[in-house]
């Protein structure tokens, strides 16, 4: 039964299946957004990553996106390919990376930040700013108990 069908009435269900099923739906939004770019969360996470820290081994930052380092490196070569990433060092298995974001790294991050930002304010204007605004609040916290 749709949720119209049910009379407008959300079915009872859990909040971390609900934020699963719309981190999903958002998920795919963005995506789609950033396809057209020519990138992924995967290498917009790279590119987050390492901005503020370059220099930082595959490993790091692999963990810190949640992949195995050998998905970085792939990840990572193609931003070099693209010209979005720079290498200061030889590639060599155990060593730190010396990357840098490039200014086209800069510029896929603003066009990632736009995508977001229209999600964003799709979102507002579904449930408005107050509400938007609290949610944040509230996910931000479950996010911050998660990590710690």
């Amino acid at each position: 039964m749709s949720h119209a069908a049910a009379g407008g009435v959300p079915p009872a269900s859990s909040p971390a299946f609900l934020l699963m099923t719309l981190g999903g739906r958002i998920r795919e939004e963005v995506e789609a957004g950033l396809k057209a770019e020519g990138i992924s969360l995967r290498h917009l996470s790279a590119l987050g990553h390492l901005g503020p820290n370059p220099g930082m081994s595959y490993s790091e930052l692999a963990r810190r996106a949640r992949i195995t380092p050998q998905s970085m490196q792939a990840t990572l070569h193609a931003l070099e390919q693209r010209g979005a990433v720079v290498r200061d060092t030889d590639p060599g298995r155990g060593r730190t990376a010396e990357l840098h974001v490039t200014a086209e790294g800069q510029r896929l991050r603003r066009a990632a930040a736009s995508v977001i930002a229209g999600v964003d304010e799709r979102l507002r204007a579904q449930i408005g700013a107050e509400s938007a605004d609290a949610l944040g609040g509230t996910l931000w916290t479950l996010l911050r108990a998660a990590i710690e």
